[in-house]
């Protein structure tokens, strides 16, 4: 099998099998982000070929961003039943086909089929749940750093593509910006298919990072999985329910969700088209907001191994909420932009690796998971609000500011009730391992 020839090949070069399956992994959920992104580069082009209101195709954006979270928890189920390369192939093939025969709808049903629920559906079965299962399977040792990474692949894809998308809407229409997002779904798709296996076990090898001792056979089997159907996810919340931190976590996130994707990553083009700014500069304000996340991501995988997780959030979400009090003032010129585009990105989803580490400090990494993917629901269900709520805003108000001013206040919220969070046990520091 490849697999086991490139875990062999990589063995002999010093390097664990995990960063093979972290890196497609990483491809997979930048390919999903840019997907789920993509749509916000396409209000206005939809608005004038077909005559919907900003409102309706809000409504459509609003329902894919539910079910992309609301997939979550149902998504560790399958992980654990179908394994990640299943889920992952899933996921891929069903946004590669939403994608593709958006290009032939002319009713705004289709829109909702194809895009609220193909792609809602698609993105869901690989989004950061799937990041966070991979990086406590994988490994033990760095395991902050990886979930930095994998996080920032997801605000990356959905920023960075969108200069190069709106260039080609501009020059060629909007189903032009298609063709990218199905290839890399395929491409995607054949890599997972040939390298990516569910646990480091069925290769014979450990987590990287574990410190067991080594023993002259192959590594052991991995205790056993938990054995998972789809009542766990709701067993899981209601036991996850009775903690005080779940719904601190729950709140914070609804609030992340709903400062982040549903607002800026939907609205913003639009926003910047409201006061004078062209498609492909807003855009390009976009992938600088996704250059600095990549960057204030993985920093943040990074102090989230050092650090009080408590403490980072407080700061980034205080930092995400002056910010956009202060997008309204910016006059809207590219320097005005760039210097926002500086503090949002830099904390755009940099609240992620925190939240995870929370989140598993406080339910252990078997259950880490299906907690996950009900806190990141809830990430999803606030930006579905946004999405919906800017939309109607516009609409009905002709302005963003009060959906801007609201968010703000929502996340200078959310760094006050983090620190109501009780302080983990601090973990054992992790021996260093080569790469």
């Amino acid at each position: 099998m490849l697999s086991q020839s490139a875990a062999r090949w990589l063995q002999r070069h010093g390097i664990h099998y995990g960063w093979l399956v972290a890196g497609i992994t990483f491809l997979t959920m930048l390919t999903m982000s840019a997907a789920l992104g993509l749509p916000g580069a396409m209000l206005q082009p939809l608005s004038k070929e077909f005559g919907w209101t900003t409102d309706q195709i809000s409504t459509a954006l609003a329902l894919r961003f539910a079910l992309f979270g609301l997939m979550g928890p149902f998504a560790a189920v399958l992980m654990e039943r179908w394994g990640l390369r299943a889920v992952m192939c899933l996921g891929l093939a069903l946004v590669g086909t939403g994608m593709a025969l958006v290009t032939l709808a002319s009713q705004l049903w289709q829109l909702f089929v194809l895009w609220s629920l193909l792609l809602g559906l698609g993105t869901g079965l690989t989004a950061l749940v799937l990041g966070a299962v991979v990086a406590n399977r994988w490994f033990v040792a760095r395991r902050g750093l990886v979930v930095g990474l994998l996080t920032a692949s997801a605000a990356t894809g959905q920023l960075a593509f969108l200069p190069f998308a709106a260039w080609m809407i501009e020059h060629w229409g909007w189903r032009s910006a298609i063709a990218p997002i199905f290839i890399a779904c395929a491409a995607v798709g054949m890599l997972a298919l040939a390298f990516v296996r569910n646990r480091p076990s069925d290769l014979g090898l450990a987590a990287y990072g574990d410190t067991a001792p080594a023993a002259a056979t192959p590594a052991p089997p991995a205790p056993p999985a938990m054995a998972m159907n789809f009542a766990t996810p709701f067993k899981a919340l209601a036991e996850a329910s009775r903690s005080g931190t779940f719904w601190i976590l729950f709140a914070t996130f609804f609030i992340c969700g709903l400062s982040t994707n549903g607002l800026l990553q939907t609205h913003f083009i639009s926003l910047c088209a409201d006061n004078g700014m062209g498609a492909v500069p807003a855009a390009s304000v976009l992938a600088m907001m996704g250059a600095f996340d990549f960057v204030g991501t993985v920093l943040s995988g990074w102090l989230s191994d050092r650090y009080d997780n408590r403490k980072l959030l407080f700061w980034y979400y205080g930092l995400r909420g002056l910010s956009l009090f202060w997008l309204p003032h910016s006059e809207f010129t590219f320097y005005g932009l760039g210097l926002f585009a500086m503090f949002y990105g830099l904390d755009w989803i940099a609240t992620v690796p925190p939240t995870v580490k929370l989140a598993g400090a406080t339910f252990g990494p078997q259950k880490v998971g299906l907690v996950f993917g009900w806190i990141f629901a809830a990430h999803q269900i606030g930006a579905a609000v946004a999405a919906w709520g800017a939309g109607l805003t516009r609409t009905l108000l002709l302005t963003y500011t009060p959906a801007l001013y609201a968010a703000g206040a929502a996340c200078l919220l959310a760094a006050g009730l983090v620190l109501l969070i009780q302080r983990p046990a601090r973990p054992a520091k992790a021996v260093a391992q080569p790469v």
